[in-house]
């Protein structure tokens, strides 16, 4: 806790003779008893020299023990050592030379030395120390006083409770002497005022007054003052204004830790419970956290259980309660038992008010009967409030994330349509206040809008997974055939062959391929038997060190598996992925503009998106085709820009890939339902279902009588089923064509049957790149 004076060599000594001094002082006392006291002391002082000198070896001290107790009597009234908290110690020295009993219990170790507190590291308690040293040379040798420094708190352990406490401590520099070595310093006004705005910088007094000048001689006495309640209670209203501080098992243990220091009771238990208003009930608080160790037992009550009626007894009477003895306590027999069953004794439940309304319920309990009583209301509602503020916060913020959660996850309502479902639930509203209580939420179809279908895929995505796997795969089993094979070198063990002969055979499998499981039981197969003896090799072999570290160099520390081919897979796949998304985003932005429509966007191996536009999806806004032409225009316009963005990424993508693009014309209109079980739209009616069909299975549709796919690197596919729907699409690739944006040409097709649909025909343009 005390330093040396390395840091600030000051010359320090510890001596009794400023003490000494003080009762000589007093001899002649116009008090006749301090007079009398002090000459007893001053003949006793006279019998031993020694006394005046500094003292090098404190045994000296403890030889002539009485003689120090009698001049401490100036510093240690003796009705002060059973109940202050007070220690003596030289300057810059750890060891307490006399103290009452209560700081030898706090502050002093089994050796005597000054305990180091928890708050406070040794550099930072040097330079304070340095600091208070400075300031008292600035007083007894240049005359000048400061204001006091700040106040020190020690966090001290208490190892009889296994807490800690936190004590206020106060240096009292009545008895030491400053004594100036050579010449003091010379200090000009401007000098002290430099040192009055430094006051907190030691290098600065360090320069300007050399701490080897100046000598220390006396003892400092500490005083210290059991400050937990006030120092707890104010990091408890820090914590509790923090956000989230009731919400994470991490945080909630160091509220409950620092409330078991204030009631010095390391087994205490802290339970807080949410309240919910609409439901009269109290809930676990948090994110599925239960902080109230009595409301888990109450969910598996009866509506009449005893644990109700407590609760509604709190509620109603609107005073905690307190319960010092549980055993002995007139609540129902089955309570008793069940609180006394989690290891509580005694407890105090109370409510947390805010206002008027009731927020949460705090819980306290204690192994002990009669830890808990009466006299810890006045300690409880202190920081009652702190968490009913907390709790009332917590509980918002929760119901805010709630909503945004069911906003992002749950509810696909569109901002174009949202207008029809706050329709919907006005007439629901409506229902129910007019008696209807069984009304349901009425159907949400959009009739005679027009579809748009587009979709970029990853050609060929499936098979260079596999082969990505398979490559992977194989590397690992060959670098672990090579730890075997050199293993086998030094090692003669049985399992040795046993394992090359298992690697070997799941090489040479998978050189003809990847079956359906295959990952799974070999990783298996690695990590319980071949990586358990790769450590106890390197652990007894040496020479098998280099080999067994070049495999693990090679495996991802995450995975646990080799993962280069897949990896750069993964990458090539997500880039595509984000490039295109990110550029459908932006210019479906610009595309709202043109007229308010529903637009659904999703990610597999690639990218596919739909648009429904039509005027019964917008409310006051009247719709004319001529919108319906501007879209299809800029869904086309849009491929060729995500065919050229995906063709000039392929060079840099770790695994070159190609994409293909296709649009799915269809003519007629449709109806779309939302399907609230699935929080999504559908196209609804039998009719319509086709149009799902041919959405879902055309990306593997070929070319009738060539078998070649539809969809091409460096084209765009567009499929429809009437002839008249592609007249319309000609004049779009007529005007791209002259734009530079198409190549010349355009390729009519036969679709062979699809399962399910037949006569699909198709024009393939090829993109200007």
């Amino acid at each position: 806790m005390v330093p040396t004076a390395q840091s600030f060599p000051f010359r320090t000594s510890l001596s009794l003779a400023p003490l000494v001094d003080y009762w000589l002082e007093r001899e002649q006392s116009t008090n006749a008893g301090v007079a009398l006291l002090a000459q007893a002391v001053g003949a006793q002082v006279a019998q031993a020299p020694w006394i005046t000198q500094p003292v090098a070896d404190p045994k000296l001290l403890e030889e002539h023990c009485d003689l120090v107790e009698t001049l401490m009597l100036a510093v240690f009234p003796p009705a002060s050592l059973s109940t202050d908290i007070s220690g003596a110690v030289g300057p810059f020295q750890r060891r307490s030379f006399f103290n009452t009993q209560l700081f030898r219990d706090i502050m002093l170790n089994k050796d005597g030395l000054v305990k180091q507190p928890l708050n406070i590291d040794m550099a930072t308690m040097e330079r304070q120390l340095g600091l208070m040293a400075y300031q008292l040379v600035l007083q007894r040798v240049y005359g000048t006083e400061l204001p006091a420094l700040g106040a020190i708190v020690f966090t001290v352990p208490d190892y009889k409770i296994g807490l800690y406490r936190h004590y206020s401590v106060g240096f009292d520099s009545t008895f030491v002497r400053v004594r100036v070595v050579g010449e003091a310093p010379p200090l000009s006004d401007e000098q002290r005022e430099t040192l009055l705005h430094n006051r907190h910088r030691p290098e600065v007094w360090q320069a300007m007054l050399p701490a080897e000048h100046f000598e220390l001689e006396g003892f400092n006495v500490l005083r210290l003052a059991d400050v937990t309640e006030q120092e707890i209670l104010s990091e408890l209203k820090y914590d509790l204004l923090e956000r989230d501080v009731l919400q994470t098992p991490a945080r909630f243990e160091q509220i409950q830790e620092k409330l078991r220091v204030l009631f010095a009771q390391p087994a205490l238990q802290l339970g807080i419970a949410a309240y919910d208003e609409k439901k009269k009930a109290f809930m676990d608080f948090g994110r599925k956290i239960n902080h109230s160790f009595l409301t888990k037992q109450v969910q598996h009550q009866a509506a009449d259980s005893s644990f109700r009626q407590i609760y509604q007894r709190l509620l109603s009477n609107r005073e905690p309660l307190v319960l010092k003895d549980l055993a002995t306590s007139d609540l129902p027999e089955d309570l008793r038992e069940q609180i006394i069953g989690l290891g509580i004794r005694s407890a105090i439940l109370a409510l947390l008010p805010y206002g008027n309304d009731t927020v949460g319920l705090l819980e306290l309990g204690s192994p002990d009967v009669g830890g808990l009583d009466e006299f810890d209301m006045d300690t409880v509602a202190q920081f009652l409030p702190l968490f009913a503020v907390a709790v009332k916060r917590n509980a918002e913020d929760q119901q805010t994330r709630v909503q945004a959660i069911v906003q992002q996850k749950f509810t696909a309502i569109h901002p174009t349509m949202e207008w029809r479902f706050t329709d919907a639930a006005r007439n629901l509203l409506a229902q129910f206040d007019e008696g209807n209580r069984t009304a349901e939420m009425e159907a949400i179809v959009f009739e005679d809008v027009y579809p748009l279908h587009g979709s970029c895929d990853i050609r060929g995505s499936s098979t260079v997974r596999n082969e990505a796997i398979q490559g992977d795969l194989m590397e690992h089993l060959t670098l672990a055939n090579k730890v075997l094979k050199k293993a086998s070198e030094y090692q003669q063990l049985p399992i040795l062959d046993e394992l090359k002969f298992y690697v070997s055979k799941n090489l040479k499998r998978l050189r003809e391929g990847l079956l359906s499981g295959d990952e799974a039981n070999i990783y298996d197969s690695l990590k319980r038997e071949v990586e358990p003896l790769f450590e106890y090799l390197a652990t007894h072999t040496v020479e098998l060190r280099p080999v067994i570290t070049n495999y693990w160099q090679n495996i991802d520390a995450r995975l646990g598996i080799l993962y280069k081919r897949r990896k750069d897979f993964e990458l090539s796949i997500t880039t595509l992925n984000d490039a295109v998304s990110d550029y459908l985003d932006e210019e479906e932005d610009k595309a709202q503009l043109m007229f308010p429509h529903y637009f659904q966007r999703y990610k597999t191996d690639g990218v596919e998106f739909n648009i429904y536009v039509g005027s019964t999806l917008v409310q006051d806004k009247p719709f004319d085709l001529v919108f319906l032409k501007n879209l299809r225009l800029w869904q086309l316009l849009t491929m060729v820009e995500i065919t050229r963005r995906t063709a000039a990424l392929k060079p840099m993508l770790p695994v070159p890939l190609d994409t293909t693009q296709l649009i799915l014309i269809h003519g007629q209109p449709l109806s779309i339902r939302f399907r609230q079980d699935e929080r999504q739209f559908d196209v609804d009616g039998a009719y319509n279902i086709r149009y799902e069909i041919i959405k879902k299975r055309i990306d593997k549709a070929t070319v009738q009588g060539t078998g070649e796919r539809l969809t091409q690197p460096g084209t765009i596919a567009l499929v429809y089923a009437q002839s008249r729907e592609a007249v319309e699409y000609y004049e779009y690739i007529d005007y791209l064509q002259d734009r530079g944006m198409l190549a010349p040409g355009v390729e009519e097709l036969e679709l062979e049957e699809l399962q399910g649909v037949k006569g699909l025909l198709a024009l393939r343009v090829r993109v200007q790149l």
